[in-house]
C-alpha cells in the first residue's frame, strides 16, 4: 500500500511581495517546513526592487532587470500565489480580505506591502501626478514619458535622497533621448536634510550637473495638467509630475486592529504585531524598540529572523529570534549617468567606482531570484517495472487539459461501448455533450474534472467550472445545473473547509452569472487537487453539433491559443509571472456572451485538450468537410510563440500531433496548434464571420477569423 502524504495542517500567508517575503520564499523553497501551506497575495505577477529603479528609471537597467518574478518565486517555493490587492485583515475569522475574490484564511500571517508616496491630501495629486511609490506603476508611466518626441518638463515632489536620485535620473535619460528638458526637484524644507553635510554637498554638485533645479522651502499648494503651483504663487511647468515626499502606510492597515505607529504595523524585535500570529516586516513595520528608517536593507537583514519566526510559529515552538538591526548603514546614491554617491561612517566618496559597487550589489541580489537553485529530483527505484522510464516522460505531467488522455486511446475506449437504447437518449459521437429529450424539452449533459496546474484553489475552480461551460456554450445551450467533484490533498478539516468554502464559492459565482446553479456534488481527499463539474444545459433550438459546417463558412476563435505551453513552461520555470498571468486571465473569462453571438454558427466545439487542430479535425470529420487556416490570423498568447521556439511542449502535445493525419507542423506557430488548451476558446463555422468577430472585439475578446471551410475532402486541413 502507498504510503500517504503528510496532511497539511497550518496556513502561513504572506501579504505582499516586498524584498523579505521574496528572500523568504527563496528560503522557504530550499528547506520547507512539512505540513504547511504557503500562500503569497501580491497585486501583479513580480514586484520591483527598488535599488535599481534609479538606474532604471535612467536607462542603464531594461524593465526585466527590475522585477521579481514572483510567479516563478512561488513555483520554486511551493506556494501558492493569488493575484490580488489585499484590503484588509480579519484577526477575529484569521482571514484576508482580497479584492474580487473569496477571502483567504491563516494560521500565521506576514505582511510586507511596502508604502505609497502618494499624497492625496495634495489638491490635484491623485489626478495630475504618479507617486513613485508603489514602483511598479510608477516605472510604466515614466516609460511611456520618457519615450514621448519633443521638450520635456519634469517635477519631482519630496527633495529627500529618493526624490533627488530620482531628478538625476529622469534629467539624465531625458538628455541621452535628446529631449531639451525642465527638471525641478522641490521640497517644503531644506532638501537633503537626512544626509551628513559633506554628502549632501556632493549631491547637490551632482543634481546641478544633471541640470536639475532645486527649489528648497518652497511648499506645493497644488496640481494641475500644467505643473506646480507654488504656496507663494510661482507656477512650474511641468508635464510629468511625480511625488517623493516622505512614506506613507497603506491606507487599509488603519482599519486592521493591529497596533499601529503613525499608521504602520507596530513590530517588536521578533517582528510580531500585537497579535502574535501576525508578523509583519519591510517598510510598512515600525521597529518599536529601535526604529529605523525606511530603507530596503532592512527588509533584507530581516528576512532571515522573519522566516525563523514563522517557523517556529508554525511549529509550535516558543523560542523566537529577536532582530537586532544595524545602528548605520551604507547609502548608495545613484547620480543619474552611471555613477553613484557612498555615504556611511561621515565618509562621502562619488563617481563611477561607486556606480560599479552599487551595481554589482544590485545585481547579485537580483540573481538570486533570477537563477533559483536547481533541487534535487529523487531517483526512480532500483528494481522497477519495464517501460517505467517511457511512460514518465522527459518531464513532469502537465496539468489542466494537458494530462488527458490521449484522443486514441480514449477512442478505442469509448468505441467498445454500445450504442444507447433509451429513445430519449440521442447519440451524438465525438461531440461536446449529451443530447436528451425530457418531455419535449432538450437539455444537454456534459461532465469535466481537472488536474489542477496551479495551488490557487480559487484561480483553478474558476479555470475549471469555465472549462465545463464550454461545453453547454459550444452546443447553443444555456447552462442549467451543475455538480462538484472535488479530491482535495491530504489535509486537516480546518485547511480542508477553507479550500472548499474558497472552491464553491468562486464556482458558484461563474456559474450564477451563466444562469445555472450547484445542486449538489461530492468531495474526498487523494494525492492531488482535481476540480470537476457535471452541467445540464438547456436548448431552445436544436443544438449546434459537430456536424454541421458548410463550404464557406469561416472558422473563428474566440480566445488565443497558448495556455498549454505557458502552463508547461511555467511548470519548468521558464515562463514570465505576466505570461502566466495573462494566460490565466484568459482561461478564468467566461464566455457566455460569445456563445450568444455566436449562435448562428452551422458547427461549434470548445477548443480545448486536443488543441485547436485536433479540434478542428474533429468538426470536419464529423462534416465531411475539410479547411484551410490562416496562419497569420491565428491568436496567440503573450509568450506562447516564444516558449514553443525554445522547445517548451505540453506532455499531451505528442499525442496530439499524431491524432491529426496529414498535418505536420514545420515551425514553432505550427506546433502550438496542437497545443492542449484549457477553458480555450470557442471554434466555430459561422457565415458572417466578420460581423461576429467584430462584436466578438467590442465585447474585449482576442477573436479573429482564422480560416474557412472549403471543399469535400474529410479531415483535411490546409495551412496558407
Amino acid at each position: 500500500m502507498k504510503a500517504p502524504a503528510l496532511p497539511l495542517t497550518r496556513d502561513l500567508v504572506l501579504v505582499g511581495g516586498g524584498h523579505a517575503h521574496a528572500l523568504v520564499l527563496r528560503m522557504w523553497g530550499m528547506d520547507p517546513l512539512p505540513g504547511a501551506r504557503v500562500t503569497l497575495i501580491n497585486p501583479g505577477p513580480s514586484a520591483p526592487y527598488s535599488g535599481m529603479l534609479p538606474g532604471h528609471v535612467a536607462g542603464h537597467y531594461g524593465r526585466d532587470e527590475l522585477d521579481i518574478d514572483l510567479v516563478k518565486l512561488a513555483r520554486f517555493a511551493g506556494a501558492r500565489v493569488i493575484l490580488g490587492a489585499a484590503e484588509g485583515i480579519d484577526l477575529a475569522a484569521r482571514e484576508i480580505h482580497i479584492s474580487g475574490r473569496p477571502s483567504v484564511g491563516f494560521d500565521v500571517a506576514s505582511i510586507d506591502i511596502g508604502i505609497t508616496s502618494a499624497m492625496p491630501d495634495l489638491p490635484g495629486f491623485s489626478e495630475h501626478a504618479v507617486p513613485a511609490k508603489p514602483l511598479g506603476p510608477f516605472a510604466a508611466r515614466w516609460a511611456a514619458f520618457r519615450d514621448l518626441p519633443g521638450p520635456a518638463s519634469v517635477a519631482v515632489i519630496g527633495g529627500g535622497v529618493a526624490g533627488a536620485e530620482l531628478a538625476a535620473a529622469m534629467a539624465h535619460a531625458l538628455r541621452t533621448r535628446n529631449r531639451p528638458a525642465e527638471v525641478h526637484l522641490v521640497d517644503r524644507g531644506a532638501a537633503l536634510s537626512a544626509l551628513r553635510p559633506r554628502a549632501a554637498e556632493k549631491l547637490r554638485a551632482a543634481l546641478a550637473a544633471q541640470g536639475v533645479t532645486l527649489h528648497e522651502h518652497a511648499p506645493v499648494a497644488a496640481v494641475s495638467a500644467q505643473g506646480l503651483t507654488l504656496a507663494d504663487g510661482r507656477r512650474l511647468e511641468a508635464a510629468f509630475v511625480t511625488g517623493a515626499a516622505g512614506a506613507w502606510p497603506q491606507p487599509w492597515l488603519r482599519d486592521s486592529g493591529l497596533a499601529l505607529h503613525e499608521g504602520f504595523i507596530a513590530v517588536g524585535p521578533t517582528l510580531q504585531s500585537s497579535d502574535p500570529d501576525v508578523f509583519a516586516a519591510g517598510d510598512c513595520a515600525h521597529l518599536t524598540e529601535t526604529p529605523r528608517p525606511k530603507a530596503g536593507v532592512f527588509a533584507v537583514r530581516e528576512a532571515p529572523v522573519l522566516l525563523a519566526n514563522l517557523r517556529a510559529r508554525l511549529a509550535g515552538d516558543g523560542a523566537l529570534r529577536p532582530y537586532r538591526p544595524q545602528k548605520d548603514y551604507l547609502k548608495l546614491i545613484s547620480l543619474g549617468e552611471k555613477a553613484a554617491l557612498g555615504d556611511r561612517f561621515g565618509m562621502a566618496l562619488s563617481g563611477p567606482l561607486m556606480w560599479r559597487w552599487k551595481d554589482r550589489i544590485d545585481r547579485r541580489f537580483m540573481q538570486k531570484f533570477h537563477d533559483l537553485p536547481q533541487m534535487p529530483v529523487p531517483k526512480l527505484p532500483v528494481p522497477r517495472a519495464a517501460g517505467t522510464v517511457e511512460a514518465l516522460g522527459d518531464k513532469p505531467m502537465c496539468g489542466g487539459c494537458g494530462a488527458k488522455v490521449g484522443r486514441d486511446a480514449l477512442g478505442v475506449a469509448l468505441s467498445h461501448l454500445p450504442p444507447p437504447v433509451r429513445a430519449d437518449v440521442t447519440a451524438l459521437p465525438g461531440d461536446d455533450a449529451a443530447l436528451l429529450l425530457t418531455g419535449g424539452t432538450r437539455q444537454v449533459m456534459t461532465t469535466d474534472h481537472l488536474r489542477a496546474f496551479v495551488e490557487d484553489p480559487v484561480t483553478m475552480a474558476r479555470i475549471a467550472v469555465v472549462h465545463a461551460l464550454g461545453d453547454i456554450w459550444a452546443m447553443g445551450a444555456e447552462p442549467q445545473a451543475a455538480t462538484a467533484t472535488i479530491t482535495l490533498p491530504r489535509m486537516s478539516e480546518a485547511l480542508a473547509q477553507r479550500s472548499l468554502t474558497e472552491i464553491l464559492t468562486a464556482a458558484s459565482a461563474i456559474l450564477r452569472e451563466a444562469g445555472a446553479e450547484i445542486v449538489g456534488g461530492h468531495s474526498s481527499m487523494g494525492d492531488e487537487t482535481t476540480i470537476g463539474f457535471t452541467l445540464t444545459g438547456l436548448c431552445e433550438a436544436e443544438p449546434i453539433t459537430l456536424s454541421g459546417a458548410r463550404e464557406g463558412d469561416a472558422l473563428v476563435l474566440s480566445k488565443p491559443l497558448g495556455s498549454g505551453v505557458i502552463m508547461a513552461a511555467e511548470m519548468a520555470g521558464a515562463a514570465r509571472g505576466a505570461w502566466v498571468a495573462a494566460a490565466l486571465a484568459s482561461m478564468t473569462r467566461p464566455q457566455g456572451d460569445a456563445a450568444a453571438l455566436l449562435r448562428g454558427a452551422h458547427a461549434m466545439t470548445d477548443v480545448t485538450g486536443f488543441g485547436l487542430a485536433g479540434h478542428l479535425h474533429g468538426i470536419l470529420m464529423a462534416s465531411g468537410k475539410s479547411a484551410e487556416l490562416r496562419r497569420d490570423a491565428i491568436p496567440l498568447l503573450e509568450g506562447a510563440l516564444e516558449l514553443a521556439a525554445q522547445g517548451q511542449r505540453s506532455t499531451l502535445y505528442p499525442k496530439n500531433r499524431d491524432a491529426v493525419p496529414g498535418l505536420v507542423p514545420q515551425d514553432p506557430l505550427e506546433d502550438l496548434l496542437f497545443d492542449p488548451q484549457t477553458a480555450g476558446g470557442l471554434l466555430a463555422c459561422h457565415p458572417n464571420g466578420e460581423e461576429v468577430v467584430e462584436a466578438l472585439r467590442g465585447l474585449g475578446y482576442a477573436a479573429a477569423v482564422i480560416g474557412r471551410v472549403t471543399g469535400d475532402w474529410p479531415g483535411h486541413i490546409a495551412l496558407v
